[in-house]
């Protein structure tokens, strides 16, 4: 199975909503859509932005992507071996 943010090959992915749950669990709507992704971009994404940020400006994979300090983690994480638990950094 291959992330679909640094697109290594992983034995597990997690999934992730491209617009929180939090933001749809009260209001009753569907959560939209998902990405597969590894422990390391779901936890670095949620290090990164908040909740309202992803909600309203990184609610597709395109846009995590090119968000700039996404493109440094995953420029980095890409090349890290998928067997290795990769510490995650809070840099807001």
């Amino acid at each position: 199975m291959q992330c679909e943010l640094c697109e290594r090959e992983m034995e597990k992915l997690t999934v992730h909503h491209l617009i929180p749950k939090q933001n749809t669990k009260r209001k009753k709507i569907n959560p939209g859509p998902t990405i597969d992704i590894c422990s390391a971009c779901h936890r670095q994404v949620h290090a990164f932005f908040d909740n309202k940020r992803l909600a309203q400006e990184l609610n597709t994979v395109e846009k995590l992507k090119h968000e700039p300090k996404m493109q440094n983690f995953l420029l980095w994480v890409s090349k890290q071996n998928s067997n290795k638990r990769i510490q995650v950094h809070r840099r807001r």
